[in-house]
């Protein structure tokens, strides 16, 4: 494994805090449909029409984490910078006061990452 791929499976690890149970979970959930930019509005992002950008990263996460370390390829290393990228952005953007129903931890939520674990 090159470098720049172990770099980017352990920013990876290091974003996605929640486990798959927790995050398949979640992301049948009313509130995780609720928040996130969605395709068709101006956006190009895989996933269905009219599904958040970030509800979809949530179902790639999952493939992801399934995969055996020798079958990941470039465009998997390149998702795993992209979730770790979005994480740590949005935690630097913690609004003030109690976060446990605001969109912005929903959408941390989407993407694997639970702020308040």
């Amino acid at each position: 494994m090159t470098g720049d791929r172990a770099e980017a499976r352990r920013a990876f690890t290091r974003a996605v805090n929640m486990t798959p149970a927790a995050l398949r979970r979640w992301l049948g959930t009313e509130d995780s449909r609720s928040v996130g930019m969605v395709r068709g509005a101006g956006l190009k992002a895989e996933g269905a029409e009219g599904e958040s950008v970030g509800h979809h990263m949530g179902d790639r996460i999952l493939a992801l984490k399934s995969c055996k370390l020798a079958e990941l390829t470039d465009a998997d290393y390149a998702d795993m910078q992209k979730v770790a990228g979005y994480v740590h952005r949005h935690l630097a953007q913690r609004p003030k006061g109690e976060v446990r129903d605001t969109k912005w931890r929903k959408s941390l939520m989407n993407w694997g990452h639970d702020p308040l674990k």
